[in-house]
């Protein structure tokens, strides 16, 4: 069976095709309601949808909703924001106080959301919703901006040609679409696997470009239990129609993890599949991913003890846990230990007296060792006997064990 990236292979004319047809039956979908299009998959507030002209509502094409969740004052990037559904339903989670930003590269879709946009604002009082043209795996390049320079700059040579490029990266490096560390969240719904394959990498590094230390994403879409074939991913139809692009399962949850992106949690998952095709069930999915575990790892003679429930566990980054142990962490895991999604199964434990972030030497994070605790005790007195050097973990061993 040969993978997404095999299937590259079949050259550009294919990847034409597939670009294509999405761009088509999404038109069509903008124009018309089109049932077809990805599973209603979701339970919206009604409170929610009322302040959405119903031309909207009948036109969005989804599969969850990663709009739960979403805080007042944040600023949010829609990915393939289609009808504006799901930008309108953040614009009332986030408030007047925050921002919601749809991206999409369809025109009819784009004067859709548009067109409603101002309807909306009425209803609610507020307007707090922009959509920009572009694509998902490019969020530095504006295309409104690029048409516009093009409809005077026509391209009709080799040095033309030069020339376009060079404005295509001066826009992406002076006026980007979306800046850099700029957005707190990023939602998508039932888009990612409309990109190709060669750029759905790229897609996720741009995720982790836009997103501020600390931000989150929030990705709804449709995943697969086995590899899709390469007679599917070949068919433009079945990639527009939400088949022929899906990621398998696991391979999904890893596209964050390769970008940098961490605490990847699965937040719903469709017990029931939504298609099945070629005997491989296509069922939709809602994944978080967080960003800012990058930094140099320091000691401060922090501890965490995890709580359970499980007698040991292991994070992306190696660093093992041994259920109430007091488990010696550098000042960067301490800290994204005490943050979502972790907290509620780690106990931070603060060390006796306060090392200065500029004093303190650096952490071996794959020591996996016991914190003595005279350097986390929190009582007055200073302990009575110097630490001693860091005691390893106690081993995993014997019957029954994980």
């Amino acid at each position: 069976m040969a993978t997404q990236q095999e299937v590259l292979t079949a050259g550009s004319e294919s990847e034409l095709e597939v670009e294509e047809a999405v761009r088509r039956r999404y038109t069509a979908g903008a124009r018309a309601p089109q049932a077809e299009l990805c599973c209603p998959a979701a339970d919206y507030e009604p409170e929610l949808l009322a302040a959405i002209p119903e031309e909207v509502i009948a036109r969005d094409y989804g599969c969850g909703d990663p709009t739960r969740g979403l805080r007042r004052g944040e600023t949010v990037l829609d990915l393939g924001s289609g009808s504006g559904k799901a930008c309108f339903i953040a614009a009332q989670r986030v408030g007047p106080t925050g921002r919601v930003i749809g991206i999409d590269m369809n025109d009819e879709m784009l004067a859709l959301a548009r067109r409603a946009a101002s309807e909306v604002a009425r209803r609610l009082g507020y307007a707090n919703v922009s959509f920009r043209k572009g694509r998902i795996q490019d969020l530095a390049l504006d295309l409104e901006q690029l048409e516009a320079w093009l409809a005077e700059h026509p391209v009709r040579s080799g040095a033309e040609l030069s020339r376009l490029e060079a404005k295509i990266e001066q826009l992406r490096r002076t006026t980007p679409l979306v800046a850099s560390e700029s957005v707190d969240v990023v939602i998508s719904n039932c888009v990612l696997n409309l990109v190709r394959p060669e750029d759905k990498q790229r897609l996720f590094c741009e995720i982790h470009r836009v997103l501020r230390p600390g931000g989150r994403a929030v990705i709804s879409d449709i995943v697969s239990d086995e590899d899709v074939p390469a007679e599917l991913q070949r068919d433009p139809e079945l990639w527009s129609g939400c088949i022929a692009g899906a990621w398998r399962e696991d391979r999904f949850l890893e596209a964050f993890e390769r970008a940098g992106l961490y605490g990847i949690t699965i937040q719903k998952f469709a017990a029931a599949p939504w298609r099945t095709a070629a005997g491989i069930e296509f069922r939709p999915l809602t994944a978080v991913a967080y960003k800012g575990k990058e930094g140099p790892c320091l000691d401060r003679r922090q501890a965490v003890i995890y709580r359970g429930p499980f007698r040991t566990v292991t994070d992306d980054d190696g660093h093992t846990y041994r259920r109430g142990v007091r488990t010696a962490v550098c000042d960067k895991t301490y800290r994204l230990l005490g943050r979502e999604p972790y907290a509620a199964h780690f106990e931070p434990v603060p060390p006796h007296q306060e090392v200065p972030l500029e004093q303190a030497p650096p952490f071996a994070c794959e020591q996996n060792a016991r914190r003595d605790p005279r350097e986390t005790k929190q009582g007055a007195a200073a302990p009575a006997t110097p630490a001693a050097a860091a005691e390893p973990l106690p081993a995993c061993a014997g019957p029954g064990c994980c």
